[in-house]
């Protein structure tokens, strides 16, 4: 029997390819759908791959009445109503491992940029200004590192400070388990030692960052978010950069996206990036490959 698949968010080529490939498919890719676009196509699907795009709502899984599952091709399901899915027996699933990697080498490269003030660099050589002095950074070598969630991606994060010669402090809601030197400590005592904070959570019901979690953190600290938007209180951190207790802030995430509040991205010491995390060829080839075995193993 036929199983009628909806990519909603594209897919790698190689996956959409493998997955074409399988006799009991009937692929279909359209993107850029609203949610009455999905609830008025999803009938007849027995599938849907998203990735972060795409909301597949209540409204969405009750007119699906031939879906059994839903693929979110990369990290978190904060897009996909899970509590509706369950009601309805469908099976749901993401590929957390597929980014790992990617997602830890865009932090780094965030970071790096930060500590020395890549951005500043290349818009005032891009203005034909040559500000060599004014642009004096730090090293990462030395420095405690923060990291606020050490799931998959935090661990890699980790690997990489280690290797520059920082010292690694984690904090998590579980204990942690790894043979890494990285010490486990509670969350205000992590906020008093680290020079940078990164986090990497899923989505939160309130920010990890507020006021009182800026207050107690080293005068200068940088902060890098590719977690989630709302996982940090913006007003707060926008506070704190101007007070000058932040140095700056490295965002990929925010918590309307695209933004429409646009204070926080324009201060001159915040590094804006458009929730490029997950962007890269090869991630994105592992998540659409997860992404085929999952529904083969469901589907075929």
């Amino acid at each position: 029997m036929t199983k009628k698949i909806l990519i909603a968010d594209g897919m790698d080529k190689t996956a959409l390819e493998e997955l074409k490939a399988v006799p009991s498919f009937e692929i279909t890719v359209n993107k850029g759908m609203s949610e009455d676009d999905l609830v008025a196509l999803v009938p007849g699907y027995s599938a849907i791959v998203v990735r972060s795009a795409s909301k597949i709502t209540r409204p969405v899984i009750e007119a699906g009445k031939d879906l059994k599952v839903l693929v979110r091709a990369g990290i978190g399901l904060d897009n996909i109503d899970r509590e509706a899915a369950k009601e309805k027996g469908i099976f749901v699933s993401n590929t957390p491992s597929a980014t790992s990697i990617t997602v830890a080498e865009h932090t780094f490269g965030l970071m790096l940029g930060a500590v020395r003030n890549h951005w500043k660099a290349i818009l005032t050589m891009k203005a034909h200004k040559w500000e060599k002095k004014a642009l004096e950074g730090t090293e990462l070598y030395g420095k405690t590192l923060g990291i606020i969630g050490f799931g998959r991606i935090g661990a890699e994060v980790a690997k990489r400070a280690l290797a520059f010669g920082m010292t690694v402090v984690a904090y998590d809601v579980v204990p942690i388990k790894t043979d890494l030197p990285v010490r486990q400590v509670p969350l205000n005592d992590l906020l008093a030692v680290a020079d940078l904070v990164t986090l990497h959570v899923p989505k939160q019901p309130k920010p990890i960052l507020g006021p009182a979690e800026f207050a107690g953190m080293k005068t200068g600290v940088i902060i890098v978010n590719v977690a989630r938007g709302g996982v940090v209180d913006e007003k707060a951190l926008l506070e704190a950069l101007n007070s000058g207790k932040v140095r700056a802030a490295a965002l990929d995430v925010y918590a309307k996206e695209p933004p429409e509040d646009f204070a926080l991205i324009d201060h001159p010491n915040v590094i804006p990036i458009p929730h490029l995390g997950a962007a890269a060829a090869e991630g994105q080839q592992r998540a659409g490959l997860e992404a085929v075995r999952i529904l083969k193993e469901k589907l075929a």
